[in-house]
């Protein structure tokens, strides 16, 4: 190599020897990151791999800057070697060694030939891969390789963890899905007659396209870290992967839905038996009320009372269908339906007798009224006043005859009321007149 007019000062020997101990340093660095790369496991993968879409246009620029790599490191080898020669010549080595020592340290010393970057197929230090040759110093020459390695090794790391996360769990998760399709099936859940098992043919379609496309396409599932510039920040795109378990656990618990109906189908239909008899027995009770309360209450309107609906009785009927011929997936559904329904059967039945036999009890509660104060009239001493007896035969005859007139009988309690607290010298009675004449009274 001719000696040149050094860029800048001449390097002294102390100097030059702390350059050559640096670049030693990061030449050992650089070769031991190469030799990984070399070796990792996503790399092998790539190189083996049928590799389609973005991953494969990545892989290709990658596998061209691998190249460039190489090249760009025999190089940087071969110019280190060389300045390692020129300053073991002589122990104190002469000014002309060190002119020489700084142009290869600190100068463009370093060609790389055009040829080799253009074949390489990727991008160069200022993108001019058509030049015949480069030219680059050892401290640009580490940086463009620092470079190039980093952005190789994010492409690999991508690759290898969606390589490492997504294909595994596919399998079990498929695995799972076939052991819940023989499940299914054993209970009746097929496609097209099920919509359980129309999600299990789904996600098995889903789950076989997703694998065919992260082993051959893994960098579309790979979302990078916002923010982060270290090789490999990021983590794999598992959306579809987590809403197809989500499905297939949606679809298990159907399954086990079907397989409780199947253990306790029996008791359930016993128990809505039941629940519909008790509806059907409490609307009787209301029916029969309501003709008692239309014979013993006067001048009221008494709700009319439907009979049981005949489609639940149906809808039983076919349920009891379904479990003798083992079609669990089309009883649970049913089931749940008609539990809820006769609950609401039950419930509308009882309303009806409250509602028709409300005038009776209205008619209890001024009985217990009238001899409630009839008692503590007594208790007072004046159980034998001629004005409160005649007060009180009067209420009660309205209240014991048929049919009652809840409206008169009211204010005729509300009468025996109020000549009962004048009597004993309460307050008077809310919702009557003003203080009556006994001597003007007659017999209502």
């Amino acid at each position: 190599m001719g000696v040149t007019e050094p860029p800048g000062p001449v390097m002294d020997r102390d100097e030059v020897d702390r350059a050559l101990a640096r670049l030693g340093a990061e030449h050992e660095a650089i070769e031991t990151s190469l030799l990984a790369l070399q070796d990792h496991a996503g790399r092998r993968l790539l190189e083996g791999a049928e590799l389609t879409g973005v991953t494969n246009e990545r892989w290709t620029a990658t596998d061209a800057s691998i190249t460039l790599l190489w090249a760009y490191f025999d190089a940087y080898t071969a110019a280190l070697r060389g300045a390692r020669e020129i300053r073991s010549r002589r122990r104190w080595s002469s000014r002309e060694d060190l002119a020489e020592l700084t142009e290869v340290l600190r100068g463009e010393s370093v060609t790389i030939a055009g040829s080799t970057a253009a074949t390489a197929n990727a991008p160069t230090l200022h993108g001019n891969s058509g030049k015949l040759s480069e030219r680059f110093s050892l401290v640009t020459l580490v940086d463009r390789m620092n470079e190039l390695y980093a952005t190789s090794l994010d492409m690999v790391v991508a690759a290898d963890a969606v390589w490492s996360a997504l294909p595994a769990r596919i399998d079990l998760l498929a695995a799972e899905l076939q052991r819940t399709r023989k499940l299914a099936h054993s209970v009746g859940v097929r496609p097209g007659e099920h919509p359980a098992g129309d999600d299990l043919e789904r996600i098995t379609r889903t789950l076989t396209l997703l694998r065919e496309q992260v082993v051959s396409d893994p960098l579309a599932f790979w979302r990078p870290a916002q923010g982060s510039s270290a090789p490999g920040g990021g983590k794999p795109d598992t959306m579809v992967y987590d809403r197809e378990a989500r499905a297939l656990e949606d679809v298990r618990r159907e399954i086990d839905a079907v397989l409780t109906v199947r253990q306790d189908s029996e008791a359930r239909l016993v128990k809505l038996r039941d629940v519909l008899s008790r509806a059907d027995r409490t609307l009787a009770e209301a029916r029969t009320a309501r003709g008692e309360v239309l014979a013993k209450i006067a001048a009221t309107e008494v709700p009319v009372v439907s009979g049981p609906p005949t489609v639940l009785q149906e809808q039983l009927a076919a349920a009891a269908e379904y479990r003798r011929h083992a079609q669990w997936h089309r009883l649970s559904p049913l089931l749940e339906s008609l539990e809820q329904k006769a609950e609401d059967e039950l419930l509308r039945a009882r309303e009806s007798l409250t509602a028709v036999t409300a005038p009776l009890a209205v008619r209890a509660e001024l009985r217990g009224r009238l001899d409630a104060y009839k008692a503590k009239v007594a208790r007072h001493g004046l159980a034998e006043d001629p004005f409160l007896i005649e007060r009180y035969d009067a209420a009660r005859r309205m209240l014991w005859s048929a049919p009652c007139d809840l409206r008169v009988a009211e204010q005729a309690v509300l009468r025996y009321q109020q000549a009962a607290a004048e009597q004993l010298g309460a307050p008077r009675v809310p919702g009557q007149g003003g203080p009556e004449d006994r001597r003007g009274e007659t017999s209502s």
